[in-house]
């Protein structure tokens, strides 16, 4: 398990290297939602998205061979990388499927990374980037089945608790499941972590219904950022100690979610960075009276021409 005292030590030693994100009260009404309700801007931060925290963490804390880092990824892992990588003076090859964006493929290759388009998945890239992890040497970063890569996730949390200490309940989109781990271990329950995925790409419901990792088919507007298709063992054990339960929402309630941000914050978040937003706009998690909570904005990796406005 990744402890809160593992989160604090990478929350210290990224601390020179990523942005501190802020926080905005959209007030009452916004969005159509009477509660009290806090965002949490990550989609500001390096390279576009919260994976910049645990790509910083890993470089920072595990020795780099000459051979460089690779990773695996749907797009945003992978600018994260090709990011710290960079900014640390360390080579980068990143593996991606054919169904990444292309604002992430242009975004990883402005980052000086070395690209490989392949595969019509993220297992499929994956698969490739272990290949070449084998034959080189070089220093995989997982983008979400690694200790380095959650406890960076987690200083999401450490930071979003300084700034709004009074919530309830926190909402987390899920893809892998390492954010959504990272942040549930730096909180040990003490707030509500909730996870919210798509209807079609549901792999940490479908583990903690099961009892345990199990593959799912995955598909729909989110599945280049949320789009994996097993949480693995270290991902699952966190959630089922620490995450309170997961909803599901539609695409639909994605689209809206991305079309009510621009709407009325002038944001623009990819699918997966609204998908939490989502799950309140179309009622998956309906708040308490008086429930005061905070909703995770994830990702901006897209275009404006790609909003549904």
């Amino acid at each position: 398990m990744v402890s809160p005292d593992d989160i604090n030590s990478a929350a210290a030693r990224i601390a020179g290297f990523i942005r501190v994100t802020p926080v905005m009260k959209p007030g009452p009404g916004s969005f159509g939602i009477a509660h009290d309700l806090t965002l949490k801007l990550e989609l500001l931060q390096h390279a576009g998205s919260f994976k910049s925290r645990g790509a910083f963490n890993t470089l920072l804390s595990l020795p780099v061979p000459a051979s460089g880092v690779a990773a695996a990824s749907g797009g945003n892992h992978g600018a994260a990388v090709a990011f710290a990588a960079r900014r640390l003076g360390h080579k980068a090859r990143i593996f991606v499927p054919e169904i990444s964006s292309p604002a992430k493929v242009d975004l990883i290759r402005s980052c000086g990374a070395d690209l490989v388009i392949g595969g019509a998945t993220y297992s499929d890239a994956l698969a490739a980037c272990e290949a070449y992890i084998r034959d080189t040497g070089a220093l995989s970063i997982h983008a979400y089945d690694a200790e380095a890569t959650i406890a960076g996730q987690g200083t999401l949390g450490v930071e979003w608790e300084t700034q709004s200490p009074d919530l309830d309940t926190v909402l987390i989109a899920v893809g892998g499941g390492g954010l959504i781990s990272g942040i549930a271990a730096w909180y040990q329950r003490r707030v509500k972590v909730v996870g919210v995925e798509p209807e079609t790409s549901r792999a940490l419901d479908a583990a903690l219904k099961a009892g345990g990792p199990v593959d799912v088919p995955v598909s729909g507007v989110a599945i280049d950022s949320l789009g994996a298709r097993n949480v693995f063992q270290r991902v699952h054990d966190i959630a089922a100690a620490h995450v309170d339960h997961v909803v599901l929402v539609p695409d639909e309630a994605i689209r809206q979610a991305q079309a009510r941000l621009w709407a009325e914050t002038r944001l623009v978040a990819e699918p997966g960075g609204a998908a939490a937003l989502a799950a309140l706009l179309c009622g998956a998690y309906r708040p308490s009276p008086g429930e005061r909570v905070g909703v995770l904005v994830c990702g901006s990796n897209t275009t404006f021409d790609k909003l549904p406005v």
